[in-house]
């Protein structure tokens, strides 16, 4: 499985990939900001994108955003979404009405 892990802790990013790679998985790329997210997104295609909720550029729910911009591009990619903060609507605001996240 290929996977992409957009988080902004670089300790934390480091640590998943790690976690990932020992399971057996592909990390394709790493993006400590969700621009960048989006652009390694489109450049390797990964099965999977881990992606931080809040990230830079705004330090608000920019990742959520992304996030959200990755699924309407590549539906059939997963999209698996981390937050500290306990917040409902992120959630709600990827998947809509939809666990499929259409």
């Amino acid at each position: 499985m290929r996977v992409l892990i957009a988080e902004d802790q670089v300790l934390l990013r480091s640590g998943i990939a790690r976690l990932l790679e020992d399971a057996g998985m592909e990390v394709v790329a790493q993006a400590g900001n969700a621009v960048d997210a989006l652009r390694k997104v489109r450049a390797h295609r990964p099965d999977v994108a881990i992606v931080d909720v809040q990230m830079p550029p705004d330090e608000t729910d920019d990742g959520l955003r992304a996030a959200m911009t990755m699924r309407a591009e590549f539906p059939d990619m997963g999209v698996l979404v981390l937050s500290q903060y306990l917040e409902e609507r992120y959630a709600l605001d990827l998947i809509g009405d939809d666990a499929r996240g259409a």
